[in-house]
C-alpha cells in the first residue's frame, strides 16, 4: 500500500488535502508529510501554463485509482502549496 492510499483510507464522500508540490522533478512521487500535515509530492512537469497542476491531478487519480474528474484543486493554482478536494 502506498503512502497516499494509506493516508486517505476514509469512508467519506470527499476529502480536503493540503499538498506541497515540487515541480520539475525527475519523477512523480510522494516524498512524505510536512509538519503542518501537507503531503509532499514531486511532479515531473514544469510549472508553466498549468502543466504541473494537470500532472498533479493525473498522478493523484492514478495513485488513488479514481477518475481525474473526482479531483479538484481549490486553492493554490499558481503556488506550490495547494488545497485539493478529492471526491470519493
Amino acid at each position: 500500500m502506498n503512502l497516499l492510499t494509506h493516508l486517505l483510507q476514509f469512508n467519506k464522500k470527499e476529502l480536503r488535502v493540503k499538498i506541497k508540490v515540487t515541480p520539475s522533478s525527475p519523477k512523480n512521487e510522494v516524498t512524505g508529510i510536512m509538519a503542518d500535515g501537507a503531503i509532499k509530492i514531486r511532479i515531473h512537469a514544469t510549472p508553466e501554463q498549468g502543466k504541473a497542476n494537470e500532472q498533479l491531478v493525473k498522478f493523484l487519480a492514478e495513485e488513488l485509482e479514481i477518475d481525474t474528474s473526482n479531483i479538484e484543486i481549490i486553492s493554490g493554482h499558481t503556488s506550490s502549496r495547494k488545497e485539493v478536494f478529492i471526491y470519493l
